[in-house]
């Protein structure tokens, strides 16, 4: 399984939001500093999320991305406001591991279809952030109707291999991950799912590699100390596949 750090950027800046409210924003620092800091306790990827991109629907925190590239010479997967193929593009050129895809995948479909044909299944991934099991979009500001394993059977049909899977609920709580939502999508459309929100200990890591993830985001639980980087790499290994 693999383990991903994660960091959210807004302003600049490395934050953590709970359950996706902006106005509960606690900011732990420079990010270029904190990409080095995951690169050294021996992270391949990491998770970068622009906040004010989500929000703004336009890549808000280029720059930053592409100075942890360049800097800190480590793999990165990023999302956030990312709403045409220019955008995903200029990600990939410099250097962008893959992207991340969410509001865009639910408001236009064709998207999708046509950034796998162009950049491969490889590059793209799709974020499916719910509540209450229903999809939500513009940096979790809106929840729709749309229930989260029929939109994923559908990216399925589309050629999606990769879902990045958040309940807003559990993010930035650290109450455990929902794993029932989490195993109903890893036992139903077969695909890698990378669990995401709420973990908080190195039991719900093992939880989530139980139910069959095939990779899970790390966030506020490493922030605030309730485990290292190091103690989870040393118990459940980095996968380099996925």
């Amino acid at each position: 399984m693999k383990l991903i750090p994660a960091i959210d950027l807004k302003n600049k800046k490395c934050v953590r939001l709970i359950q996706g409210d902006y106005n509960q924003v606690t900011v732990f620092g420079d990010p270029i500093e904190i990409a080095k800091h995951w690169k050294e306790e021996g992270a391949t990827l990491l998770h970068l999320v622009d906040l004010d991109g989500a929000k703004e629907g336009a890549s808000c925190n280029l720059d930053v991305v592409k100075q942890i590239i360049d800097e800190v010479g480590i793999a990165v997967e990023v999302g956030g406001g990312i709403r045409t193929l220019p955008q995903i593009e200029s990600l990939l050129s410099i250097g962008v591991s893959r992207v991340i895809l969410g509001s865009a995948a639910v408001k236009n479909p064709q998207l999708v279809r046509d950034a796998i044909k162009q950049f491969g299944s490889d590059a793209i991934v799709v974020g499916v952030d719910t509540k209450n099991f229903h999809v939500a979009v513009h940096g979790w500001l809106e929840v729709t109707s749309i229930d989260a394993l029929t939109f994923t059977l559908q990216l399925k049909e589309m050629g999606v291999k990769i879902i990045i899977f958040t309940d807003i609920a559990k993010d930035g709580m650290l109450s455990g991950a929902n794993l029932l939502e989490t195993k109903e999508l890893v036992q139903k459309t077969k695909l890698n799912i990378i669990a995401s929100g709420g973990i908080s200990s190195l039991e719900d890591i093992k939880d989530i590699k139980d139910i069959g993830c095939s990779g899970v985001i790390l966030g506020k639980a490493l922030y605030v100390h309730r485990f290292t980087y190091q103690d989870a790499l040393q118990r459940f290994g980095d996968s380099n596949a996925m």
